[in-house]
């Protein structure tokens, strides 16, 4: 009977993972640019020792793969809104100094000038550096990443470039989450800084736009549903093997 007890308890730890999985798509279904990813496997794995070589248990192998299928396509006409088209990402700073990767286009002028995200990420330029908009310029985006820079109160001067977004095609290779929530290329092919290689695609903005999350809300739902069901079923499961050890102790003890 305590295989069977430490059976359903070791399915209960593992499906609380992929609980938390489904409870941070549902809490991303409104943001932009969100990716959700498949963090959550079951393997077979043999218990050593003494005993059976048919005992087998199962555990949960997180592989938090980005999973980078398109979100909806939202127009905003904003000058600073961008979406990223095909498998392209944008080059941030994360916190730690690092260059990491998004998905975000909401971006904006910070008090200080820099060009960040929506969560405050600086975003990064081609060749390195954080941008930094001249005061009072009014910023645009062209098809390829460039940046221009024009002053409102002359519409007559043309707008001048003033750094390359950093874009990266990953159409050839896997993403992955980070504990901020930015994505880093795999440890094989990540550079030391953080940085990946370019793809063999090329990368294009469209601005005036914004790219949704791809979580569906009626998806997470549905299988927070399947969890449940499970959960219940496996404690039920205790519950009558528990019932099953005290009838049996209880027919040695007449005996």
């Amino acid at each position: 009977m305590d295989k069977l007890v430490f059976t359903a308890l070791n399915a209960i730890k593992a499906q609380a993972n992929e609980r938390q999985q489904i409870t941070n798509e549902l809490a991303n279904v409104s943001t932009v640019g969100f990716k959700n990813s498949y963090s959550t496997a079951l393997e077979s794995i043999r218990v050593g020792g003494s005993g059976f070589d048919s005992r087998f248990f199962s555990k949960v192998v997180e592989d938090d793969v980005i999973n980078m299928a398109p979100g909806a396509r939202m127009l905003t006409g904003r000058d600073l809104d961008l979406s990223l088209d095909r498998q392209g990402v944008m080059g941030v700073e994360a916190p730690n100094g690092d260059i990491a990767f998004t998905r975000r286009g909401d971006l904006r002028v910070s008090p200080g000038g820099l060009l960040v995200t929506g969560n405050d990420h600086p975003v990064l330029a081609e060749g390195g550096g954080t941008i930094v908009v001249p005061a009072g310029q009014k910023v645009t985006f062209g098809p390829d990443g460039t940046v221009f820079a024009q002053d409102p109160n002359l519409p007559e001067v043309p707008a001048q470039e003033i750094a390359q977004l950093l874009l990266r095609d990953v159409s050839q290779q896997k993403l992955y989450r980070r504990d901020d929530g930015l994505f880093a290329g795999a440890p094989d092919v990540a550079l030391p800084n953080g940085d990946i290689p370019p793809g063999p695609e090329p990368v294009t903005v469209s601005p005036g736009t914004l790219e949704g999350s791809n979580a569906s809300a009626m998806d997470a739902m549905v299988r927070m549903i399947d969890l449940s069901r499970s959960f219940e079923t496996n404690i039920r499961i205790m519950r009558e093997t528990k019932d099953i050890d005290q009838q049996g102790a209880s027919m040695m003890r007449l005996a």
